[in-house]
């Protein structure tokens, strides 16, 4: 439409649309995402995402250094083992939340890196868990006795469903329906992955009642929970609502929802 003057307004710019399709939680539109050209390993700190690093950190370094300074057993490889997951997985959100469907470069490197990152965590998961029941198993000790291995259980049942649906969202659409059906079921299986990195760091916090814990290790509550409150202040406030469905501007063209089928 023309303008009181006769003169057609000016388009919006490239970078405007793009920073009202990555508006994030919290802060201004473009707070949260990944420049065009820019290293993919810029989508682990921008915005909050230095607490969310902060976090992770204190949580791994707090957790090897006990280890360290107590007698290393066969059951030191499960938390150990847990700790390189839950890493892992974070380093897993980051590197997908700030990346914009209009740089498909970049968008497809961090596929790449997120499903190798989701694998690693996968098979350090898998670890961790062979060391508690080997463990048990040689102990004669019991099974779900303490809130710890309920949390752990049940993040790890549906961490494996998310593997799945991601995967497989992301390489055989067709089971889906195709693949706009697939991508459109993304900011489903994106709010599933924000809900598991609750669990899982739920699971990390509870970990401290535990008696191996207690008698050995001896971290601290406040230390663990600091770390863990680090993580959601990094990484919850990244999140982009066009990619959740939160937002969908009067027009504005909409969001190319195929970032990630891993997102």
């Amino acid at each position: 439409m023309a303008s009181a003057t006769g003169i057609p307004p000016r388009p919006p710019a490239r970078e405007s649309i793009v920073a009202s399709e990555a508006e994030p939680l919290l802060g201004k539109p473009g707070d949260a995402v990944l420049p065009a050209g820019a290293s993919i390993m810029r989508t682990l700190v921008i915005g909050t995402g230095i607490l969310a690093q902060l976090g992770v950190i204190i949580l791994c370094a707090d957790l090897w250094a006990h280890i360290s300074s107590s007698p290393l057993i066969f059951f030191s490889g499960h938390p150990i083992a847990m700790s390189i997951a839950k890493f892992t997985l974070t380093q897993s959100v980051l590197v997908q939340q700030p990346i914009s469907g209009d740089t498909p470069d970049q968008k497809r490197v961090g596929q790449y890196v997120h499903a190798a990152l989701n694998l690693l965590a996968f098979a350090a998961l898998v670890t961790g868990i062979v060391f508690i029941e080997v463990n048990k198993f040689r102990s004669g000790s019991p099974h779900f006795h303490v809130a710890h291995a309920f949390l752990g259980v049940s993040t790890l049942a549906l961490l494996a469903g998310q593997y799945v649906v991601g995967f497989t969202m992301w390489l055989t659409p067709r089971l889906y329906g195709g693949e706009e059906r697939a991508k459109s079921l993304y900011k489903y299986h994106r709010y599933v992955g924000y809900f598991v990195l609750l669990m899982l760091l739920a699971t990390v916090v509870s970990a401290i009642f535990t008696d191996y814990v207690q008698s050995v290790l001896r971290l601290s509550f406040w230390t663990t929970s600091l770390g863990a409150v680090f993580v959601v202040m990094g990484v919850f406030p990244r999140i982009q609502k066009q990619k959740m469905g939160l937002r969908h501007p009067r027009n504005e063209r909409p969001v190319n929802d195929s970032d990630s089928a891993t997102d």
